[in-house]
């Protein structure tokens, strides 16, 4: 997910895109445990969009003050 397509977002939809990417990151690791994923570097872009959404969360935050 993009850094523009999160800026299109509204608040509520970013942290119910928080939610569901933490989800399918505890989905992943938990996956990855039992058997060795096919691709782990999916486990690394869901932090990162993670992170991009917390970040975007953050910022508008900061911006209504």
């Amino acid at each position: 997910m993009k850094a523009s397509e999160i800026r299109d977002l509204t608040t509520e939809e970013i942290k119910e895109k928080i939610n569901a990417e933490r989800n399918a990151l505890l989905k992943l690791r938990l996956n990855h445990a039992v058997s060795p994923l096919e691709n782990p570097m999916q486990i690394r872009m869901a932090r990162k969009n993670i992170a991009r959404l917390l970040t975007e969360l953050r910022k508008r935050e900061l911006t209504v003050k």
